[in-house]
């Protein structure tokens, strides 16, 4: 078994009473899969909040609007346990999970490149924006190649993946802002630019999930091309 199936049961295995108790009051997978999107919106929000009336350099608004998407991403693990542990599960569920997530990622990613650009962080804005593309893509290449018959789950920068990299970077990244303040930046001597700064843990956080994301892509892509040419 993969590390990556490891932790996955671990997870699962941590919020089955959770699951348990939803599907005893009554809560179907689909409710679960709104209330991550719902999670998202606000997420979203906060980040555009941040970019209207945060000052420079305060970087809190990253650290609450990436909390707020890795408690969301908490509901998308949530619903197809509920789902299938409740007996509730059915082809529209799966469609209304598929479409829902790419929704989800879509304000997410919305409301952070509105951050980065009210700030002016011009390049991780850019950066943001492959990541975003990169996990579209993920996403279609999968659904495109199970449309013609063919299993394409592979990758490392799956939405699991993203979702943690991205939002427990953010949070890192509002918890030292709040120490060392937003503008810390490291100079090197003889260097007339600085080699690094607050922000840049969000932005390689970013910058792995665009170079990754994308990655994963063209392998799945490339995977679909093997088998179909046999």
């Amino acid at each position: 078994m993969k590390a990556r199936d490891h932790i996955q049961n671990a997870l699962y295995f941590m919020i089955d009473p959770f699951v348990r108790l939803l599907i005893r009051v009554g809560v179907t997978p689909n409710a679960v899969t709104t209330i991550g999107l719902v999670l998202n919106i606000f997420a979203a929000i906060i980040f555009i909040i941040g970019g209207e009336i945060g000052r420079p350099g305060n970087l809190s608004y990253i650290g609450w609007g990436c909390g707020l998407v890795l408690f969301a991403g908490m509901f998308d693990m949530l619903d197809g346990q509920v789902a299938r542990k409740g007996n509730g599960s059915s082809r529209f569920g799966a469609l209304y999970d598929s479409v829902i997530d790419r929704y989800s990622e879509l304000i997410m990613f919305f409301g952070i490149c509105y951050y980065l650009v009210s700030h002016h962080y011009f390049i991780t804005s850019l950066i943001a924006f492959i990541a975003l593309v990169g996990s579209m893509m993920v996403s279609y290449v999968r659904a495109r190649a199970e449309g013609i018959g063919i299993e394409c789950k592979g990758g490392f920068m799956q939405r699991p993946e993203r979702i943690i990299t991205i939002g427990f970077s953010g949070v890192i990244t509002g918890i030292l802002s709040a120490f060392s303040g937003g503008n810390q930046k490291v100079y090197i001597e003889g260097i007339p630019f600085h080699l690094m700064e607050t922000m840049s843990l969000f932005f390689v956080a970013l910058l792995a999930v665009a170079l990754f994301s994308n990655i994963t892509a063209i392998n799945r892509l490339r995977c679909c091309h093997d088998k179909l040419m046999k």
